[in-house]
């Protein structure tokens, strides 16, 4: 398992198990065609707006999103629905702002000791 953005080149390669973890996603981007969409791992458009408007920190999201969201779910079975190989996507470049699909990553390494790296 992986986590990218929609816009990475390197999502590009046929054949990858792409997995949307975001509300939206750019329809028009040919190389996410039979993308799919993991809901339960997918944050509300209110804490969304709330951490994009500047009403909650990134610590307050990332707290919100762990408690609300990812500790309510049995993380052997996320992964296992996941599918062998899943790269999770969202709409954050890597490294240049907090993202939630990072959350997740280390949700995974907590709970499963499972290592998810940036594609």
């Amino acid at each position: 398992m992986k986590t990218s953005y929609y816009f990475s080149n390197r999502i590009r390669e046929p054949d990858l198990n792409l997995v949307g973890v975001s509300n939206s996603y750019p329809k028009r981007l040919s190389w996410l065609k039979g993308m799919r969409t993991y809901k339960p791992f997918c944050p509300g458009w209110a804490l969304v707006k709330d951490y994009k408007q500047g009403k909650i920190s990134w610590q307050n999201y990332s707290e919100i999103y762990l408690n609300d969201i990812l500790d309510k779910l049995n993380p052997e079975k996320a992964f296992n629905d996941l599918g062998e190989g899943a790269v999770l996507l969202c709409w954050e470049k890597p490294r240049t702002t907090p993202c939630h699909r990072r959350l997740i990553a280390e949700w995974f390494y907590d709970r499963l000791q499972i290592k998810v790296n940036e594609l």
